[in-house]
């Protein structure tokens, strides 16, 4: 029974994070045979395949809204509340074609978001453009993300990563993001450190922030048998956002540790949390 009910939460993350197709996109991007952009024994491949990175995406949702003209593009063009679970299937989706997928895949997915990043633009309220497409703009969401993937696989993942491994994670990271369209992505964890800190002067807890990060945390469309993961991810994820974000983004200093929540995130559903990408054959255990 209890491994019966541990299987349940499992397949009800999978279903969010992959979607309704997840078990066939998953299947061809694992199965259909050709070159990949990354070896199965590269760094990227060994963070990109862990439980955490559940965590770490969270976290990367929540720091990206801290950019002004990042969460307004996302305010204006994301169905962010109404289909929050369809935009996080599509970036699981893009994660798992890119860095299991073969390069024809990889290079198709590519090419798809560089067409929806040109038809977003707009202005802020200063009277300011902004383009999804500028290489400054991608720049932000790219070292959101590795950053939010790193620290989290460092917490909460299954193995340990050296600085060498690091540092090639980083680099690993930037073959997409040069594809992308970001000009000088950082290729080391000191470059990646750099390039946040640079960063930090532009960063902003506007309203739309604010009400995107009270959405994800307390508002968010879910069946009752996926709310109990989803408040352990949520405490998760906060508990690893630096502690300079909580006043802007009125983020709740939540009363957990943090490797105590992954355990029992990792009891919940052993073998099966995974970012909609791990090969079946991994699935067993």
């Amino acid at each position: 029974m209890l491994t019966t009910a541990r299987q349940r939460l499992g397949q009800a993350l999978f279903l969010r994070v992959a979607g309704p197709d997840g078990d066939k996109h998953r299947d061809r991007i694992h199965s259909r045979p050709g070159p990949r952009w990354f070896e199965p024994d590269s760094v990227i491949v060994q963070v990109h395949s862990d439980a955490s990175m559940f965590i770490g995406g969270f976290r990367a949702l929540l720091l990206q809204t801290l950019h002004p003209a990042a969460m307004r593009a996302v305010s204006e063009h994301s169905g962010y509340r109404g289909d929050m679970w369809g935009r996080l299937n599509r970036t699981s989706h893009f994660l798992a074609v890119t860095t299991f997928g073969t390069a024809t895949d990889a290079e198709a997915a590519v090419t798809m978001v560089r067409s929806i990043h040109e038809r977003v633009t707009g202005t802020m309220p200063d009277g300011t453009p902004y383009a999804a497409s500028d290489p400054h703009l991608l720049k932000w969401v790219h070292v959101a993300e590795v950053d939010s993937f790193l620290r989290a696989y460092t917490v909460y993942g299954k193995g340990t990563l050296d600085q060498d491994q690091r540092d090639r994670y980083v680099a690993e990271t930037s073959v997409v993001a040069r594809k992308l369209g970001v000009l000088d992505p950082p290729m080391d964890e000191a470059e990646l450190v750099q390039a946040l800190a640079d960063f930090r002067p532009e960063l902003h807890g506007t309203p739309e922030a604010r009400e995107a990060v009270s959405y994800l945390l307390f508002r968010p469309p879910l069946p009752l048998v996926a709310r109990a993961p989803y408040g352990v991810l949520v405490a998760a994820g906060v508990a690893l956002m630096p502690g300079w974000t909580r006043r802007p983004l009125r983020l709740p200093w939540l009363p957990v540790s943090e490797r105590p929540v992954v355990r029992a995130l990792g009891a919940l559903a052993p073998g099966t949390i995974r970012w909609a990408l791990t090969p079946p054959v991994d699935e067993v255990g």
